[in-house]
């Protein structure tokens, strides 16, 4: 048979073969047969020694046409079987985007921390910077700097969990008042959230383990009005501009004078019901101006310098703005109640 005869069989019995193809893995090894360093049309080339000298050029050529011809072949069955398989994988893997199914479950922070963000943006935006300091805390930053030394009667009413004579856990986070006098020159004015930790009973209202808000400013002729109004823009940003404060007297070692700071109550609007025990009130935190004595033992120059603190309890006001008469309740951990406090 002569190699123009074969090179048309072969032609035919690979057009044959790629038509009943249906992967390209079976095309691959037709290639290899074919097309390979061993394949059919390779053999062809290999035996032109035995033609005469003549007639090499025209084999060659026949043979290099026959080459290109299978080579696009190929490539087009190639590109048809991959598109077919495309289409089969995507009929395969296809999402009825429309069939109803259960929504994923998700979370939320918490709400002690959503309260806790909150007010720190409130804060930030009034220019205060935030401030974290160590919840375990030595005595002398705790109670003695903020003018509780020791065998001191107020004490008592922040008996906290001791390392040692000299290591508590921190009862407030007031220690960071001391610290940012001790190393910064004022003006101050900072922020300072965290969790605090006092040797209470667990009730509705108490718990050793909470969460405060401490706030110090420190500057050149800082006066209660200072205090007030911005402890009205932080109530009012809070709960709305119709919510009013009510300052009353109180006693704090670390400021002289003292107060204790009622919101009107937002669940009644001050008309008094069972959340304020019908005073129209609810109490959420204590301030006054920093005591000259406490800016003393932290190098402050109290002649030139003045400045106010606050604590705002954050369970409270969480419990407020989520109408919680127990504090267990933000403790618990009952994602059913959590789900709805976001």
């Amino acid at each position: 048979m002569s190699v123009v005869d074969t090179l048309r069989e072969l032609k035919e019995q690979v057009d044959k073969e790629l038509n009943d193809l249906n992967g390209s893995a079976g095309l691959e090894a037709l290639r290899v047969k074919v097309l390979g360093k061993k394949g059919e049309l390779t053999a062809l080339l290999k035996g032109m020694g035995q033609l005469a000298p003549e007639e090499r050029p025209k084999v060659g050529a026949q043979i290099n046409e026959v080459r290109e011809w299978l080579t696009e072949r190929m490539n087009q069955r190639l590109n048809a079987i991959q598109a077919a398989e495309r289409e089969a994988a995507i009929q395969s893997e296809i999402i009825d985007v429309t069939e109803p199914h259960d929504l994923p479950v998700t979370g939320s922070a918490h709400p002690i921390t959503l309260v806790m963000d909150e007010l720190i943006d409130c804060f930030s935006g009034l220019g205060f910077e935030v401030m974290e300091g160590p919840e375990v805390e030595l005595d002398h930053y705790n109670f003695e700097l903020m003018n509780l030394p020791k065998n001191h009667p107020a004490r008592d009413a922040q008996d906290t969990f001791y390392m040692d004579d000299n290591i508590v856990l921190r009862t407030h986070t007031s220690p960071m008042q001391a610290r940012a006098m001790l190393t910064r020159k004022p003006p101050i004015r900072i922020i300072c959230p965290g969790r605090v930790y006092r040797a209470d009973e667990v009730d509705a209202t108490h718990s050793p383990v909470f969460h405060q808000m401490e706030g110090l400013v420190v500057d050149e002729n800082v006066s209660m009005s200072d205090l007030r109004g911005t402890l009205e823009a932080f109530a009012k940003k809070l709960y709305g501009a119709d919510v009013s404060t009510r300052f009353r007297p109180s006693f704090f070692p670390f400021t002289e004078p003292s107060a204790e700071v009622d919101l009107t109550c937002s669940a009644c609007h001050g008309k008094g019901c069972r959340i304020c025990k019908d005073t129209g009130w609810v109490e959420v935190l204590g301030c006054g101006m920093v005591n000259p004595k406490v800016l003393e033992m932290c190098g402050i120059d109290s002649h030139k310098y003045s400045g106010f603190a606050f604590g705002i309890g954050l369970e409270r006001i969480a419990m407020k703005r989520y109408g919680l008469t127990d504090m267990r309740l933000l403790y618990e951990g009952d994602a059913r109640l959590l789900g709805q406090l976001r």
